[in-house]
This record gives structure tokens, sequence and C-alpha cells, in this order.
């Protein structure tokens, strides 16, 4: 989900969180670490190195774990540096500039609807040269989500169906787009699809989904860390 983030208050009520200036050079930080990881990624389905170069990263990459200290947050615990709910996410597996798993996709709106972009790397391959089916139902399922952000009735997955017309290239820009198509009471129907940017106008992939706003009381019950 994205929309304009609020302006931080003037006083921090959890000196815990950043907030500001803080927070900025806070996700910075993330997005710093999270590039090179999917550098790192990369570089280890790659190669073809010797047993012997494997066990040396493999000490140094433990090394720099053990490096990684400080408190470590909950399951359902929202990171400081998110906008949760309707805003970014910095450890999203799909447009997480933190995470070691995503693309990242960079979401932004469209006429109609909402336009994701990226390009799925060595790490998201199935058939060799192409990208894993799990991976673009994955990129649509998110940009679907958006899509009802943008429309003003954010919602979550009630079913997806996903048509391959042709494998997914790897390494080669992708454009996804996603739009509401109707409502039905909470029910929001979505669709969606992928395309390489060179050929916006053939569909590689496709799917059609169904959103359904939760009700204030199942919200609560399901992210109880949401003021």
């Amino acid at each position: 989900m994205n929309v304009v983030p609020t302006k931080s208050p003037a006083t921090n009520p959890d000196p815990e969180r950043p907030t500001g200036e803080e927070l900025d050079h806070q996700r910075a930080a993330i997005a710093a670490l999270g590039h090179e990881l999917r550098a790192l990624v990369d570089a280890t389905v790659r190669t073809a190195a010797s047993t012997e170069v494997l066990h040396r990263v493999t000490d140094g990459v433990r090394r720099l774990t053990g490096q990684v200290t400080g408190r470590r947050r909950v399951r359902a615990e929202i990171p400081a540096v998110d906008q949760f709910p309707g805003g970014g996410r910095m450890y999203s597996p799909v447009t997480g500039a933190g995470s070691p798993l995503a693309p990242p996709m960079e979401v932004t709106p469209d006429s109609g609807g909402v336009v994701g972009r990226c390009a799925l790397g060595i790490a998201h391959e199935g058939p060799p040269g192409y990208g894993h089916g799990g991976m673009s139902a994955m990129l649509l399922d998110e940009l679907m989500g958006w899509a009802c952000a943008a429309a003003g009735m954010p919602g979550m997955t009630v079913s997806l169906q996903v048509r391959y017309h042709r494998p997914v290239p790897l390494e080669t820009p992708l454009r996804i787009h996603a739009r509401v198509t109707g409502t039905e009471g909470r029910k929001i129907f979505v669709d969606g699809s992928i395309s390489t940017e060179d050929d916006p106008s053939v569909a590689v992939v496709t799917a059609d989904g169904v959103f359904v706003s939760p009700d204030p009381d199942r919200t609560r019950a399901l992210f109880p860390s949401v003021r």
C-alpha cells in the first residue's frame, strides 16, 4: 500500500523509535544493506567457486551475522521504519529496499491503477533463464493490493487466479500493472498483468483477484500493533 507519509511529530513519544532525520538515515542505511545483501545473494547463486572458497565465505558470513546485534522484533511487530498501514514497508519481499529477497519493485500511480517496475534476478529463477511462476504470482498479488489501497479500499487477498501466457525472462525490465475493476460490499475485484518494458502491450502473465476490506474489529484482531 502506498500513501503520502505524514510529518513526524515534534516530540518522540517512544525514544526507541526513530523519527524525522534519524528515521531517514536509518531507512537509507537499511536500503544500503539490502542492496549489498542482494548483491551477495546474486553472487552466491551464480558462483562456481571451489569448496574451499565456499567454506571461507560461509565463515565470513557467520561472523557478519553475529554483528547484527540489538533487540530483535517478534512476529507481527511492525518495524519502526515502516509506514503501516498505508505506506512503504522496508522489508517487504516484493517492494522492500531492505529485503535481500525483493527485486525490489518500485510502484507508481497510473491512470486507472498502479504500475510496478522491477527485474527478476537469477535468485528468482524457475526454468533456466526465466522467473519462477510463484514470483510472478507474488508480484501481481502485491501490486493488486496496492491498487486497492490507491482506490481508497485497502484489502487482503481472498483469491488469485493467475494465467501464464509466456515465461517471464530474467534480468529484463518488467512492467506490472493492476487496477480495481469493481466492488461488491466489502469485496474488491482487481486485475493485473506482467509485460516487459520493451513490449508493454503483450502480457506474459495475467491475473484476476478478489480482495476484501476487513471490518474494524477484524483489523484490530489481525493487527493488534496498529494504533
